[in-house]
């Protein structure tokens, strides 16, 4: 399990729920259900990493702490 916020928000134009993880740029999943948002965004996150590590790019630290407040 990963520990980077997500914000978690229906899309009407996408007609899905939508996961996006802020510190990882463009790192986002959608799903039907929440759940399965939040499961694809697992996912997304680990294939995010895979490909920072493959093409030598940093890797942030979850910094452990609410990012943006609406």
């Amino acid at each position: 399990m990963y520990k980077y916020e997500i914000i978690l928000y229906w899309s009407r134009e996408d007609d899905a729920f939508v996961a996006e993880v802020p510190e990882l740029p463009g790192c986002m999943a959608h799903g039907a259900t929440q759940q399965e948002a939040l499961s694809n965004t697992e996912d997304a996150i680990g294939l995010w990493i895979d490909a920072a590590k493959e093409f030598n790019d940093p890797i942030p630290d979850p910094k452990g702490q609410r990012l943006m407040l609406a």
